[in-house]
């Protein structure tokens, strides 16, 4: 008599049956009806799986018949496990393989190199090494995609030697595998010595390299290896390493400038290109252009992930587009952290202190639990609109509530919102008591809160460790000389002044930027490369006059004020 456990597991392979005969052959008396052939009938039963009951069901339609001796099937059920996210019971049934071979070892260490485990992954591979089974070109791939994550360059080192034994170091997988191990581990240079002692380059092996140079800041190698590429061979993820990566260094305007370069190629952007300039945007404020993408992405009915998504709403928040960013936020069905804590970013980007508090008790009803970007955002908003009470209560909230360790970061928003309200005291007393050394942001708070309160003393202690801090900031200097004459202390003014010749410290020019017509155009004073410096400086020469016409006959009424030029 069937129980009702196997009722289910029967009906399923009842289905699975009449799939392989068709319902017509029911009723056909000359044929005879059967099941499909096990290794059919097991793989299209492993499709079928939704749990770990229905794994451990067809675990056991496998044992009866051997088919576990079956290297692929077994191969095909490990798959299904990890696909089902049952790590523990897939090692299990490995483990108890009858005669596991390089097959079987490959489907292992490539699922053991996706999950939390991976590790075991490099025990498995030494196992399967000491079980005198010969490693192949999937085998270390794989193994390498493990020494990617952990950033084991020894143990990189040492599976490098293995495939010059093997024969194998020549083969493209585990040629791509060993420079995106090497370029992961900082190994530049022993990746490009890979790079360059192959006679094969496909798109994937330049990729790689490019993407290694990306990955580290030396985005200009990135891009030089992406003009020596072949133009055939260069496709939208060649384009986006080198963008991304001058985004990621805060280099805007080298990072559009290289997407232009992609257009002009014709390649088309995908979603991951499209964050890369949304975020290059941002840093610009580049609206035009940060528009046209977002009417790109949906024109072209790419995508909009949450992260896409979070990248629109950073960037018209710091393009000053506070309520088109509200709008996207307030249009998204699946919001992540990250969402909302853009968003509170940008309501204290914008000084909307208040908006911003109720955005994270929003967040809070929601029940999203926030992260310690979350708390950075909360508590900045809290010092632009003067709530020190709420500041401290969120700074104390976060580690007794959500288990979050303050960070030097928290600390500096704190102490900013302690100087702005004048508690000069408490501020100076908490730089001391935290446990992190205080870097440029937390004295550069305490600087402005000197100025704010007219405390010089502070002022100056604020920027003589700004000195320390950052030796060629030139605006340090300036303001630190400015202090001392302020203060009748003319003999530091003067070393202070000669401390900075004497380091070489260059005073940084102004510039300036301008978007039109979606490419943004960036101006520095003393620069006279622009092509059309000529009638730019023209018209700044006619615009001068105009503003000192305007300027004279104000100055009886109004009082007489500076004008500077630059």
């Amino acid at each position: 008599m069937q129980t009702d456990q196997q009722m289910p597991f029967r009906r399923m392979i009842l289905s699975v049956t009449v799939r392989f005969w068709p319902p017509s052959c029911l009723f056909e008396t000359r044929r005879p009806i059967s099941t499909p052939p096990p290794h059919l009938l097991l793989r299209t039963l492993l499709k079928r799986c939704s749990n770990l009951k229905t794994l451990h069901q067809v675990h056991a339609f496998m044992l009866p018949r051997a088919l576990h001796h079956d290297v692929s099937l077994l191969s095909f059920f490990i798959d299904a496990c990890s696909f089902l996210g049952f790590f523990v019971y897939a090692y299990s049934v490995f483990l108890r393989a009858p005669h596991p071979n390089t097959f079987l070892y490959n489907t292992m260490i490539r699922f053991l190199s996706r999950s939390d485990s991976i590790v075991e992954a490099i025990l498995l591979y030494k196992k399967l090494r000491a079980h005198g089974l010969p490693p192949d070109t999937y085998t270390f791939p794989f193994v390498l995609k493990v020494v990617t994550r952990l950033s084991a360059i020894r143990w990189g080192t040492q599976i490098h030697c293995q495939t010059l034994l093997t024969g194998l170091d020549y083969d493209v997988h585990v040629v791509i595998a060993l420079v995106q191990m090497y370029s992961s581990c900082g190994c530049l240079g022993d990746a490009h010595q890979l790079f360059d002692g192959v006679n094969f380059r496909n798109v994937a092996l330049w990729n790689a390299m490019i993407a290694g140079y990306a990955k580290v800041g030396e985005v200009d190698k990135a891009r030089g290896l992406l003009e020596h590429m072949p133009q055939c061979h260069r496709n939208v993820i060649s384009w986006t390493c080198v963008i991304a990566g001058y985004a990621q260094m805060d280099r805007p305007n080298e990072a559009i400038e290289v997407f232009r370069r992609m257009q002009l190629e014709n390649v088309e952007p995908d979603e991951i290109a499209m964050l890369a300039v949304l975020s290059a945007c941002a840093d610009l404020g580049a609206l035009q252009l940060g528009e046209w993408v977002h009417n790109y992405v949906g024109n072209r009915g790419l995508n909009q992930t949450v992260p896409l998504k979070n990248a629109l709403i950073d960037m018209y928040a710091k393009s000053g587009k506070i309520g088109k960013a509200f709008q996207i936020f307030e249009d998204m069905k699946n919001k992540s952290v990250v969402t909302w804590t853009t968003m509170i970013s940008g309501f204290a980007l914008h000084g909307l202190g208040r908006e911003a508090i109720e955005m994270f008790s929003r967040m809070q009803r929601d029940g999203v639990k926030p992260n310690d970007i979350t708390f950075i955002a909360i508590l900045s908003a809290c010092a632009h609109v003067g709530l020190v009470k709420l500041c401290v209560w969120c700074f104390n909230t976060m580690r007794s509530t959500y288990g979050i360790k303050p960070k030097v970061e928290h600390y500096g928003c704190l102490i900013d919102s302690l100087g702005r309200a004048g508690f000069l005291h408490e501020a100076q007393e908490l730089v001391r008591r935290m446990p992190f050394e205080a870097n440029a942001a937390v004295w550069g708070s305490l600087l402005a809160a000197s100025n704010i309160h007219r405390d010089l003393e502070l002022g100056v202690c604020a920027l003589q460790h700004l000195i320390k801090l950052e030796p060629y900031n030139s605006g340090n200097y300036v303001l630190l000389c400015n202090m001392y004459s302020s203060l009748g202390r003319w003999d530091e003014s003067r070393t202070a002044r000669k401390m900075m010749r004497d380091k070489d410290v260059k005073k940084m020019p102004g510039g300036s930027f301008i978007e039109l017509n979606n490419r943004v155009y960036e101006f520095i004073a003393g620069d006279t490369s622009h092509p059309q410096f000529s009638m730019i400086e023209e018209l700044l020469f006619g615009v001068d006059g105009k503003l000192k016409m305007i300027e004279y006959p104000q100055r009886d009424s109004v009082g007489s004020y500076e004008f500077d030029m630059v």
